[in-house]
């Protein structure tokens, strides 16, 4: 029988209480925060059996609130990724949001999901936690009042799944990802440059100097975002990946040194490979984490070609990414 336990983890800025649930199968162990969704750590072992945790992250919650920009970990919302100009049209209205990252709107504003104190309860199958919260009319700019949850489970292999469900009482955009640095060589431990990733996508959505795309998918072949074949990842990549079919292995991230393997698959149409080149605070230094952020694209509300991420309120948005652990 899982051990899963609520904690008492400290308190957000504001005062509320945080805690941490810990989910514990097949030798995989997961500690996740109320505060922000947080993955705050997931301990996997290595081809010699040795467990290290692989994903960036710190010891309380003052830390996370302290460094937040680089999102370790956190649950995105409304929007993961960009808005451009910080504004969207819906349904021939305006809705201007707040202009965090140069000109547009990034990972849902100022406040976005990853600075909420989520409400928590065991998961139906007893080896998960479900995260719930209201996100109510004009937060942050987005309209409608929207009730989204995110279920973290272990499967009987320990592979760890997270489900989100979102429903709208009014026209929305909605766009969540889960924003962790994987280092699969075990956290503090130096860079991630030599670990060797393959991406399922033929294509990306090229960018301006604001990291808003600038037109239609681009074909990888011949350049350095073709990741079809595994090679190593190297530095310089924040850039959304056009997965070749949703639901099926989206990307596979190995580390030659401990022998560990995590394999993403998800239902999302993208996914933005990120290097984390630009840290500038924490104890983390540049590169010492790649992220592997399953989403819809950037800046898909100013976007009809894209990939719709209008919810509305006869629908329920439902998205889900597993990652796998293996060691080879």
């Amino acid at each position: 029988m899982n051990e899963m336990t609520p904690e008492p983890a400290g308190s957000a800025p504001d005062g509320t209480a945080v805690h941490r649930w810990t989910l514990e199968r097949a030798g995989v162990r997961v500690k996740v925060l109320t505060y922000g969704g947080i993955l705050q750590s997931v301990e996997v072992p290595d081809r010699e059996g040795a467990p290290a945790n692989v994903v960036l992250g710190f010891d309380d919650v003052a830390g996370y609130a302290g460094c937040p920009s680089p999102y370790f970990g956190a649950l995105i919302g409304r929007y993961a990724n960009r808005i451009a100009g910080g504004a969207f049209t819906l349904d021939g209205r305006t809705y201007r949001l707040p202009r965090n990252n140069g000109p547009n709107c990034l990972h849902g504003g100022e406040r976005g999901f990853d600075k909420r104190v989520w409400d928590a309860e065991p998961a139906a199958d007893g080896y998960g936690v479900r995260l719930s919260l209201v996100s109510p009319d004009g937060e942050e700019g987005f309209p409608g009042r929207v009730e989204v949850s995110a279920t973290y489970a272990l499967d009987a292999a320990g592979a760890l799944r997270i489900g989100y469900r979102a429903v709208t009482d009014a026209p929305t955009v909605l766009n969540l990802t889960n924003h962790t640095y994987w280092n699969l060589g075990g956290a503090g431990g130096g860079s991630a440059a030599g670990h060797v990733l393959r991406i399922a996508a033929g294509h990306i959505t090229p960018l301006d100097g604001d990291s808003v795309p600038t037109g239609p998918p681009a074909p990888v072949d011949g350049t350095r975002f073709d990741f079809r074949e595994p090679r190593k990842v190297g530095s310089g990549y924040d850039h959304n990946f056009v997965l070749d079919q949703g639901g099926s292995v989206a990307a596979e991230l190995y580390d030659p040194a401990s022998g560990r393997v995590l394999t993403v698959t998800t239902t999302e149409p993208g996914m933005q490979l990120y290097t984390g080149d630009h840290f500038d605070a924490g104890p983390f230094g540049p590169g010492e984490g790649i992220a592997l952020e399953t989403q819809h694209f950037p800046d898909s509300p100013n976007r009809p070609d894209f990939p719709s991420t209008v919810l509305r309120p006869s629908e329920e948005f439902t998205s889900e990414t597993t990652y796998g652990f293996a060691t080879a």
